[in-house]
């Protein structure tokens, strides 16, 4: 008898269900929206209800669409975006909206933490990785400074995972790799207790911890009612977006890597080491429990081209005789020639952790003249996204001593053809995409919840599940205009960066409480 696992991918717009049998085999998915609210700039909020109620339908339909049984399901998982936070009362519910990753409203509670161990350098030193007012544990100091009565009702803080796991099963748990975006003690496999107690935070406000292939519970009654499952379905520990999007790229092995395309983007290497952060990238807990993941992440890559997509194509969008606004942006994107006639785009819209980790950097148009036309920005921020990856795999390679010369992508964006091509021949690499890679995140939480249930013996024997489906190569003549406008791109941060805290230091003080 068949056996599915149904794995949920809840990330910042939207919830995609995946049913996956247990050779990795994608038999349905369905998608559903949630919005994001951003009451004040740079806050950036969502109603956990949002997720629980788009889980519960995208179940459902998955089960009806590929018309299985509900006994059929062996188990359910969730693999989720990361540094959520929830702050849940007494009662089991949440106490105000969640805080997401996006936010970065504690840039002061983050340089506050750091002054206490002397600085960056050695806060990165005892943690890690230097923190920003994006990071959870600043966050959590922002609201016992800012909401004093709601941190000190608080029973718990749970993440987006964690939430999930309490909606379906009924315990406030935090999954390993969740926490390790939080304050996680790599090699003790704990939370940092002595940092976090150092920090003013209080433990027993951090939930119990367990790995991504434990059973974390079941299904309950309501639970499994609301999803159209049987009572009692195993929900396993699953994980953080990054380490769950590494098993599904097939990068299990030691300095394997992967590239993500999605409303974020990252570049994640799996390996045993746990080397200390630096220029934004930090070591988080892979899905493997045996295993680290180094992660470069940039806040906004498929965000980039939604919001130009969103700013320059209304009409488009609007047109019926255009079903896909994005088919056609790749189309256009073929019109120009490389390097957008010198037009270089930073895709920084809303701060950044890596390659530079800067709360108060915003996206630029640089050398814009009157022979430039909307087809040429739109290139350009093709192009911005691949010098970010660029850079960030040059601090990888270099500062970390992993060689990458083969990119494997996965994500929506690894979709487009043409934004492919565009990432080898600015990186010098190939990239090859592989058979599901918008599925890819959903079908890695469901072979880890499959190494769980004991139907593969460990995370190596997974490599074989997952199929490259294309391949691009670097085209040679369009190195030379890529490696002037990647100097230029990064020379722009250079000159820039006391510029955009400037201004957005301003602009986050107009906004210091709702």
């Amino acid at each position: 008898m068949a056996q599915f696992i149904v794995a949920h991918d809840v990330g910042t717009s939207g919830n995609k269900a995946v049913l996956v049998d247990t050779a990795g085999q994608v038999h349905a998915t369905a998608i559903a929206p949630y919005p994001v609210h951003f009451p004040c700039p740079d806050w950036a909020e969502q109603d956990p209800q949002d997720w629980w109620q788009a889980v519960a339908l995208t179940t459902r339909q998955v089960v009806e669409r590929s018309k299985i049984d509900p006994r059929d399901v062996a188990a359910m998982v969730f693999t989720t975006q990361m540094l959520g936070i929830v702050p849940m009362g007494s009662k089991g519910a949440p106490m105000r909206p969640a805080i997401i990753w996006l936010d970065s409203r504690a840039p002061e509670q983050a340089a506050s933490i750091m002054r206490k161990f002397l600085g960056a350098r050695v806060f990165a030193l005892l943690a890690g990785a230097e923190i920003s007012g994006k990071d959870a544990l600043p966050k959590l100091l922002w609201l016992k400074q800012n909401e004093p009565t709601l941190y000190r009702d608080m029973n718990c803080f749970l993440d987006v995972n964690g939430y999930l796991t309490y909606r379906a099963t009924g315990k406030m748990l935090t999954e390993w790799s969740c926490a390790s975006a939080i304050g996680f003690d790599l090699k003790k496999k704990d939370w940092l207790r002595g940092l976090i107690g150092y920090m003013g935070m209080d433990l027993d406000k951090f939930p119990q911890l367990v790995r991504s292939i434990d059973r974390a519970g079941t299904l309950t009654s309501a639970a499994a009612s609301e999803c159209g499952l049987l009572e009692g379905t195993p929900v396993y520990g699953g994980g953080g977006d990054a380490p769950s999007a590494a098993i599904g790229a097939g990068a299990v092995g030691e300095g394997e890597g992967h590239v993500y395309l999605g409303t974020s983007g990252w570049v994640g290497v799996t390996t045993h080491k746990t080397p200390t952060g630096k220029g934004g990238i930090a070591t988080l807990q892979g899905s493997d429990p045996s295993m680290s993941l180094l992660l470069a992440e940039m806040e906004t890559a498929g965000a980039c081209l939604k919001w130009i997509a969103d700013q320059f194509y209304k009409a488009e969008q609007a047109d019926p005789n255009v079903p896909n606004v994005y088919a056609l942006m790749d189309q256009k994107v073929g019109t120009i020639s490389p390097g957008s006639n010198y037009v270089v785009c930073t895709p920084w819209l809303y701060g950044e952790r890596a390659p530079v980790s800067d709360t108060f950097v915003r996206a630029t148009f640089f050398n814009i003249s009157a022979d430039h036309t909307r087809e040429h920005l739109l290139r350009a921020v093709y192009e911005g996204v691949a010098y970010n990856l660029r850079w960030m795999l040059d601090i990888v390679e270099k500062s970390f001593g992993f060689p990458l010369p083969v990119l494997r992508i996965i994500g929506g964006g690894a979709r487009g053809g043409p934004w492919m091509q565009i990432i080898a021949d600015v990186t010098g690499r190939r990239v090859e995409t592989v058979v599901n890679s918008q599925e890819a995140g959903a079908v890695g939480a469901a072979l880890t919840a499959a190494v769980g249930l004991g139907i593969y013996p460990d995370f190596a024997s997974l490599k074989r599940i997952v199929l490259v489906d294309r391949q691009f190569e670097p085209e040679p003549e369009n190195a030379e205009v890529y490696n002037l406008l990647y100097d230029s791109y990064r020379r722009l941060y250079r000159s820039l960066r006391g510029l955009y805290r400037d201004v957005n230091q301003v602009r986050f003080r107009a906004c210091a409480k709702p």
